[in-house]
């Protein structure tokens, strides 16, 4: 007879019978990642038909309510055409819309033209009309969109729309974080998320910056790691290779960087952050993003910040350091882990303020990054907190929000918890820490 295949539940996208030959439309696993396939068989009898159509349901309804997924999700699909290494038209008429399409989607696609179009695209968006928004490109549209709900008439309602990016830029970090380092550069492995994840509550930030209020999702910094991401973004054909050339060049120059940074009091306990990332990791999956209709009467402001005009409990540290880095999730790239024990929901973001180091010291740091490595090196300040503030002690410098160049200046930051929704299919971060202390030097 055929050979048998071997799919989870999770990676079937359809069932469908003609006549009496069933097609299960799945994903399945190459040395290549995850490829489209179609299984057939058929059912012999007097009442093959009756039996075939009780098995194509029954095929379905474990695919889908199985997993508290609606079948034919409505999509609309953003696409930067100029993002990353500009494959991302073709990565997705390749490989995404097959799979889009085999799992019988319905979808719209836009593909940005201009600088801040996605930003517009979401302010004007029906929040009840989609079901996600999926990005192809890099985190630049991530954090389009994001701003863009934020701009929206109702944005409590429009931030309830899941977003989920397919990995088509250089960095590809919340796909990392969402799909998994081993699966987050497969499209494939995320147009599956876009199918079959669920709504999971995530974090966002408030960035204040001379009067103005916009959002951030996933990372600021400034120092040594604003110097090396904006610093490359001529780049980016080297995909995340051009990280490790920007930190390889700052290795050489060792520049100091001058700032006062005020941090509300939170956790700074190394060991205690461990041990309850360990909880958390071992409790039931996280899927706290509320239905639509159980949220506040009022949609239409966003939520206020709550400690910028606060002066208590807050600690600060002025002098020289390397950096400051702070973020959501445990990977900004697949080389760098910089937040192992981030968490999408915890009302906190891990902040990292990092002194000065010897060379030998930043060379050593390389090894064991991808692993989180980085969370015990020497003067480096972890911390988790609710908002902080940096001023810089100097007149130049680089500030990257979501990778993207602000001006370089004071600011004012705050978390806001489960403000936003992306699609998960773990209920968590899809990444394996095992942290492990670096090698001495």
């Amino acid at each position: 007879g055929k050979p048998k295949s071997h799919v989870p539940l999770s990676h079937v996208l359809w069932v469908s019978k003609s006549g009496p030959v069933i097609e299960v439309h799945v994903l399945r696993k190459t040395s290549w990642g995850l490829k489209l396939a179609i299984l057939s068989g058929s059912f012999h009898g007097d009442d093959s038909s009756s039996a075939a159509d009780d098995w194509v349901r029954g095929a379905m309804n474990a695919a889908y309510q199985g997993v508290c997924v609606k079948t034919q999700r409505r999509l609309l699909v953003v696409i930067n055409p100029h993002g990353g290494s500009g494959r991302a038209m073709s990565l997705f008429k390749h490989k995404v819309e097959p799979i889009l399409d085999a799992a019988r989607c319905a979808y719209k696609v836009v593909r940005t033209e201009y600088s801040g179009h996605a930003l517009k695209i979401a302010s004007e968006i029906s929040p009840d009309e989609i079901d996600a928004v999926v990005s192809v490109s890099g985190d630049g549209i991530l954090h389009e969109l994001i701003n863009g709900f934020a701009q929206h008439k109702e944005p409590l309602k429009a931030f309830r729309i899941p977003i989920a990016p397919i990995p088509a830029g250089s960095g590809n970090g919340t796909c990392l974080n969402l799909v998994g380092v081993k699966d987050g550069q497969d499209v494939a492995a995320a147009a599956l998320n876009v199918i079959k994840g669920r709504p999971m509550s995530i974090d966002v930030l408030s960035i204040l910056q001379s009067g103005k209020r916009s959002l951030s999702f996933m990372s600021q910094c400034v120092g040594l790691m604003a110097d090396l991401d904006l610093g490359t973004e001529h780049l980016r054909w080297m995909g995340s290779n051009r990280f490790v050339y920007g930190y390889l060049r700052g290795l050489l120059t060792r520049k100091a960087y001058r700032f006062s940074i005020s941090v509300k009091t939170g956790v700074a306990d190394k060991s205690a952050m461990i041990e309850a990332l360990r909880e958390y990791t071992s409790s039931a999956p996280h899927y706290e993003a509320p239905p639509r209709e159980e949220l506040p009467e009022n949609t239409t402001a966003l939520p206020p910040l709550l400690y910028a005009n606060d002066t208590e409990g807050w600690t600060t540290f002025e002098g020289p350091i390397l950096y400051l880095y702070a973020g959501k999730g445990p990977y900004v790239s697949r080389d760098l882990m910089q937040f192992p024990v981030s968490v999408p929901n915890d009302g906190m973001v891990d902040l990292v303020i990092q002194g000065r180091l010897s060379r030998t010291e930043m060379w050593y740091s390389l090894d064991g990054a991808e692993k989180g490595a980085t969370f015990w090196q020497n003067n480096a300040h972890y911390l988790k907190t609710s908002a902080y503030r940096v001023r810089p002690l100097q007149e130049e410098g680089n500030l990257a929000i979501d990778g993207e160049r602000f001006p370089f200046g004071e600011y004012y930051a705050e978390v806001h918890r489960g403000l936003a929704t992306a699609l998960s299919m773990s209920g968590r971060y899809a990444v394996d820490v095992d942290l492990q202390p670096l090698k001495s030097v």
